[in-house]
């Protein structure tokens, strides 16, 4: 094997399988598949040969031949299509088209195998128009999808509930430090997300019987690890067991409806001027940095004359620590400043008119929509209908909507995720 591009071009890539199992039960329930590459090589380890990948630009064609190898050894081992089959994605593949040689492998997957696919918290915050257009693609073919390492980085639990994650996997270090206060915050986030939504809980990295008492303290129902069996093929036969629940849509698509449609339909909504507005605007610009957990802002700020220089450099201060900040105007640009977020608005744009500021946290959400009157007198006596929530569930499905915005892509850019 002389370098990554023989790799990719000869599809050199074997799957092997880690068993997830039911911690009341014991039962298998699904299994997770691991790439490697050539044994003896540099690339057998998946870690460098993506590296290797991503430095040649060919990572997003190498993330197809994986899952693609893992297709094809489920179905030349006839998994049972009770068992669910986790596969890893890579950010960038999903703006990747499926190579022709491999759709046979990825239509078996579709129409006979029951596939959760697993994704981390960072690719939201490189691209969540894309990321959520994915999850929804998938979800159309019935598929799940799983939020990976989910305590490694404290990202990951502002941005697990735009995911909307079918399972949530707790990063193996938490088992390792069960007295760590952190690790107490990403568990209590992690149980009220599982708690309102119906979202399964799997442990990562269960190897010895204190684990496993660990992950049952925190509430995982699932795990995975040495303690349950090594990644290895798949037997040749597989008996069927309990199907895991799997969510299905969430309530609003992004991108489909602005926030203020979603939160007027269900909050009252008072008539105010910009004046009014102005410090309930800021104290929800506030909220974003306060607590340990960096929560999401994201805001519309109708036209890029409203995101002046002062709000600019408030914005910024938040990005530091947070993993996603947006904001969304008529004239602005993709990135307005290192670390924020842009979309520039067309004048027809129904989110001009809108004046929207939301914040998501693992243990915060609140959101102010504002919908411009259309008045053309002294700016501080502009009138806006407005209206705010505390909801958490609402102010997510606001959130979701206007995630839609940032860096759009079109649906069939992503269709060949999951070919019809």
């Amino acid at each position: 094997m002389h370098d990554i591009h023989e790799l990719v071009d000869r599809r050199a890539v074997t799957a092997v399988f880690q068993p997830l199992v039911d911690i009341a039960t014991g039962r298998v329930v699904g299994y997770e598949a691991l790439s490697r590459g050539p044994a003896g090589t540099p690339y057998e380890s998946p870690m460098q040969m993506f590296a290797a990948a991503r430095a040649a630009g060919r990572d997003g064609e190498l993330d197809w031949v994986c899952r693609a190898a893992a297709y094809r050894a489920a179905r030349e081992a006839d998994l049972d299509p009770t068992l669910t089959l986790f596969v890893n994605m890579e950010p960038r593949a999903w703006r990747a088209p499926c190579p022709a040689d491999l759709i046979p492998a990825v239509e078996h997957a579709r129409h006979r195998l029951r596939v959760v696919t697993e994704m981390t918290e960072r690719a939201i915050a490189e691209d969540p128009a894309a990321l959520l257009s994915a999850t929804a693609n998938c979800r159309t073919a019935g598929w799940g999808v799983a939020l990976d390492d989910v305590g490694a980085d404290p990202m990951s639990l502002a941005l697990m509930p735009f995911v909307h994650p079918d399972v949530v996997k707790l990063d193996m270090q938490l088992l390792r430090r069960p007295d760590d206060p952190y690790t107490a915050r990403v568990v209590a986030a992690v149980s009220a997300y599982a708690e309102s939504s119906g979202a399964v809980v799997l442990a990562e990295g269960i190897e010895t019987a204190e684990h496993l008492l660990t992950a049952r303290t925190m509430g995982a129902t699932v795990g995975q690890g040495w303690h349950y069996g090594r990644p290895q093929p798949l037997p040749a036969a597989t008996p069927p067991s309990a199907r895991l629940p799997l969510l299905g849509t969430p309530a609003v698509a992004p991108g489909t409806r602005t926030p203020f449609a979603v939160v007027s339909e269900r909050r009252p909504v008072t008539r105010t001027t910009k004046a009014a507005l102005m410090p309930l605007s800021r104290h929800l610009e506030a909220l974003a940095g306060e607590g340990p957990e960096p929560p999401v802002l994201l805001a519309c700020f109708q036209e890029s004359r409203h995101f002046t220089p002062a709000t600019m450099r408030r914005f910024a201060r938040i990005a530091e620590h947070s993993p996603l900040v947006a904001a969304l105007g008529v004239g602005l640009d993709a990135e307005p400043m290192p670390g924020i977020r842009g979309a520039g608005l067309g004048t027809a744009d129904p989110l001009r008119g809108e004046w929207n500021v939301i914040v998501v946290g693992p243990h915060q959400a609140a959101a102010l929509v504002a919908h411009d009157l259309g008045d053309t007198g002294p700016e501080p006596e502009r009138r806006f209908d407005f209206a705010v929530t505390h909801d958490r569930a609402l102010v997510i499905e606001a959130a979701r909507a206007l995630l839609g915005w940032l860096a759009p892509v079109r649906s069939e850019a992503l269709a060949g995720l999951v070919p019809a």
